[in-house]
């Protein structure tokens, strides 16, 4: 398993997580089986920016990213050099420092 640490998200983890996930699951797919609401509007399907994430340690462990997400990142807010969708950011064998950013462009929230 691959220790996930997320740092402290104001509204979805006030005092941060550590979550476990299996190699070949996505972020989102991890966060979401531990209780980590983080936005995914499209469903994980690569068609929003909602679940976008900056890998602060253990980027480089991930496959890059495709033209696809490219296109999308570059509509994030707060987007950084290591951002990435976690609905495509595929997690390996190296743990991973993940912040969720405070914002999306997200105009309507999926949360109540």
């Amino acid at each position: 398993m691959t220790r996930v640490v997320v740092l402290p998200h104001e509204k979805l983890c006030p005092e941060g997580a550590v979550v476990e996930a299996e190699p070949g699951e996505s972020i989102c797919e991890a966060l979401l089986r531990n209780d980590v609401e983080i936005e995914h509007a499209c469903e994980m399907s690569c068609a929003c920016t909602t679940c976008h994430v900056i890998v602060r340690e253990g980027y480089d462990s991930l496959e890059e990213p495709d033209e696809l997400e490219d296109d999308y990142l570059d509509k994030a807010w707060g987007l950084e050099p290591d951002s990435r969708l976690s609905c495509q950011a595929i997690v390996a064998d190296e743990d991973l420092v993940v912040e969720i950013p405070r914002y999306t462009i997200n105009m309507v929230s999926e949360q109540h």
